[in-house]
């Protein structure tokens, strides 16, 4: 169980008279003798970042590499924010193997606001968009893109709950699409895509909640967008990978900044951006590439999925109802064979340090949220508290 920590209050240099010392420094932001001990959160997001990256950001919070000052204090123009912006982009090109015709955005306004950016940016003349309906977040993008277009849903599962991928064999495809949409890994409901769809048309993909997950073969998509909370970095920040002939044919009356051309040819600061998030990403990045890359984290990742669906599944206690194919790799709900102890478990689970289980408010019962930065070791723990609870309340 973890060791509650709190921060002492600081004390404040005081002069002579009794006031305090103009510019003094307080000893609270100094760096702790001991690190505190870490819960384990399983939070879909805003979700855990690693804990070496929130170090190394603690070391460089008020001196940013000698410059004397913090990051989040920086001009988004100087040569040192503009080198961290650049390097930022660079790792995570090297991650993904993004090819050379495509642009990489660091924006505002979250995955939401794409959901009527990519309407007023890749309709491109036409009258109408295909997507997939697999759960609450395709659902809202269908929504918003309504506005624009006319919105084609290829197929869904909504009358079934949102329990799997519709069968290939009974999408509904349009051919003069503009482009299809779909959500590879729906954070609510557990569901993920266990294949990338082949479309004449261009694909677009929200990858909120498993990009940087496991290796993926970007120059299958037109566009690729991801909310940056739960697998990049903090809130504030949506990364948008976009193939560069599809920029440039933006609806007529598209506000500024929603223009993707805009942010390609302004290096994304065409105002400022979020430069703290955007920094934090970066690091976020320099820290897969030091854990060996996409390649590796696909395997934790699995390993660690495998784990916890094995607990579930070899229990009468817990239960998933998702289509075994497309179980979530980072997002797995569950459900108890007594649900009047769900309050329970998420109280005890709380107490032995292991965070945010509850469900979606919108389909309840549990949820435990495994993104790159959820330790192997905080799946274990979760696992061996699962099988202690179903034992003293089974």
């Amino acid at each position: 169980m973890p060791v509650t920590w709190k921060r002492p209050t600081p004390p404040i240099a005081t002069s002579n008279t009794g006031g305090p010392v103009r510019g003094a420094a307080r000893t609270d932001f100094d760096l702790m003798q001991e690190t505190p001990m870490r819960a384990y959160n399983f939070c879909a997001g805003p979700a855990a970042l690693p804990e070496a990256v929130l170090k190394q950001a603690q070391v460089e919070m008020l001196d940013y590499h000698g410059k004397g000052l913090s990051v989040m204090e920086m001009s988004h123009r100087s040569a040192d924010y503009v080198a961290i912006a650049e390097q930022a982009e660079q790792d995570l090109r090297d991650l993904m193997n993004i090819p050379s015709n495509y642009k990489v955005l660091f924006l505002q306004g979250g995955a939401s606001q794409q959901f009527a950016m990519i309407p007023m940016n890749l309709l491109r003349g036409k009258t109408t968009a295909d997507y997939v309906n697999t759960g609450m977040w395709s659902d809202k993008a269908i929504k918003e893109a309504k506005k624009f277009c006319q919105v084609n849903v290829v197929a869904s599962d909504e009358a079934n709950g949102f329990r799997k991928v519709p069968d290939v064999a009974t999408w509904q495809v349009n051919p003069d699409a503009a482009y299809l949409h779909y959500t590879p890994n729906e954070t609510i409901h557990g569901v993920q895509f266990d294949f990338i769809p082949d479309s004449s048309v261009s694909l677009v993909a929200d990858y909120s909640s498993i990009i940087l997950a496991e290796p993926l073969d970007v120059s299958k998509f037109g566009l690729i967008y991801a909310g940056a909370q739960k697998n990049i970095g903090p809130a504030g920040l949506v990364v948008v990978i976009v193939r560069e002939d599809l920029l440039g044919q933006v609806v007529p009356g598209t506000p500024t900044m929603l223009d993707y051309k805009i942010h390609a040819d302004n290096g994304s600061m065409y105002n400022t951006p979020s430069t703290y998030a955007w920094y934090l990403s970066g690091l976020v990045f320099q820290w897969l590439k030091a854990q060996g890359g996409l390649e590796k984290m696909g395997e934790i990742n699995r390993r660690k999925a495998a784990k916890l669906y094995a607990a579930i599944d070899g229990s009468e206690f817990y239960g998933n109802p998702v289509a075994l194919p497309n179980r979530s790799m980072m997002n797995v709900p569950f459900t108890l064979a007594k649900p009047e102890l769900e309050k329970t478990f998420l109280k005890e689970a709380d107490a032995a340090g292991l965070l945010n289980l509850a469900g979606h408010r919108s389909v309840g019962g549990m949820r435990a949220s495994i993104y790159n930065a959820v330790a192997e070791e905080g799946v274990d723990a979760l696992v061996a508290f699962m099988a202690d609870f179903a034992r003293r309340y089974g």
